[in-house]
């Protein structure tokens, strides 16, 4: 999903790239069947007809969307932070990037796909984000947990969570702790230890909702999207604990071209999939693994292409032409010696 951009001298936070790109792959996967024209209910029917329980459905659909919300927070404090540097009216350089972000997920929305998250990341970063800007950060800190448990209490499902999830993001920026978050193992280790003891029984009561077929009642409304965010954070602090291992290196490898190019590969895979749609037809049929195998092809094609593209380019071209809008001036495109620019969500 969008990235942001930051002060050019500043290092670049690599943890948040990969993380992005991680969210991104399991973002897909949870995708291949909506693109292609199954709703979720087609799709929880033809799961429960494969097996008791749909190891993909429970661990993947609603788990990763948390991460990119919390990520666009994130993106968006950090890009206050260089606009607040750069621009003698900064809240207007944010307002352009929302605007932006706007007409880019209607177009995605009404020519592509219906079920676009980008338009309704705008609308609440217009509603919320912006905002939020003039507030000190502890009543930041303080709406994003009402707002959180506002939407899990009354089970307004995971669009309900966004807004709340966007200050998340904000308020950990604007605390300090996005910079450090690639300083230890320990934090994300203790917290990552948390959400798992979290989500056990959400899960088990989920899967338990799924047999019987009770979905849609008033405390399957609050299991799902709990479980959601339980798994998302416990996702992410194992990404972050791999990041300070000798995995670190093949983690890099895989998810941080997918993860700078997370707006163009957002975009792009819903073309991808649709060819594949063409070609083989018949998505209410698709089974896990064929989901697995479609995501695989496209993520494959998508980071082969962001490879070698950012070998040559300092970012991806939808990226650049967004950060080309938010400024008003047209920035380099090619890479130049020197530091790299932080990377927000």
């Amino acid at each position: 999903m969008p990235r942001d951009d930051l002060h050019p001298r500043r290092p670049r936070l690599v943890g948040l790239d990969v993380v992005r790109g991680f969210a991104l792959c399991g973002v897909l996967v949870a995708n291949v069947k909506p693109i292609a024209n199954v709703d979720d209910a087609s799709v929880v029917s033809s799961a429960t007809q494969e097996s008791a329980v749909d190891w993909l459905h429970l661990l993947v659909d609603l788990r990763f969307y948390p991460i990119f919300s919390v990520l666009f927070g994130i993106g968006f404090s950090l890009l206050l932070e260089s606009a607040a540097r750069r621009a003698a009216r900064p809240r207007l350089v944010l307002l352009r990037r929302l605007l932006v972000l706007l007409v880019i997920g209607l177009a995605h929305m009404l020519l592509l796909w219906r079920g676009d998250i980008l338009a309704v990341y705008a609308a609440a970063g217009l509603v919320v984000l912006l905002p939020s800007s003039w507030l000190p950060r502890w009543v930041v800190a303080g709406l994003a947990a009402v707002l959180l448990a506002a939407a899990l209490l009354l089970g307004g499902g995971h669009f309900a969570l966004v807004p709340g999830l966007f200050l998340l993001g904000a308020a950990l920026t604007r605390y300090g702790v996005v910079a450090r978050i690639e300083r230890t193992a320990r934090v994300p280790a203790v917290l990552g230890a948390v959400f798992a003891v979290g989500a056990a029984p959400l899960l088990w009561l989920q899967v338990g909702f799924e047999r019987t077929g009770d979905v849609d009642g008033p405390i399957a409304r609050i299991v799902y999207p709990g479980a959601g965010l339980l798994l998302a954070g416990l996702y992410v602090c194992l990404l972050l604990v791999l990041l300070q291992t000798p995995l670190r290196r093949a983690l890099r490898v895989v998810f941080e071209p997918l993860g700078r190019m997370a707006l163009t590969n957002y975009l792009t895979a819903t073309v991808l999939v649709l060819g594949v749609y063409l070609l083989v037809g018949h998505p209410e049929r698709w089974s896990s693994k064929t989901v697995l195998v479609i995501a695989g092809f496209v993520l494959a094609v998508q980071w082969l292409f962001s490879s070698l593209w950012l070998r040559r380019y300092s970012q991806g071209p939808l990226e650049w032409l967004w950060r080309w809008a938010t400024w008003a001036r047209r920035p380099p495109l090619r890479r130049t010696p020197g530091p790299r620019a932080v990377v927000g969500g």
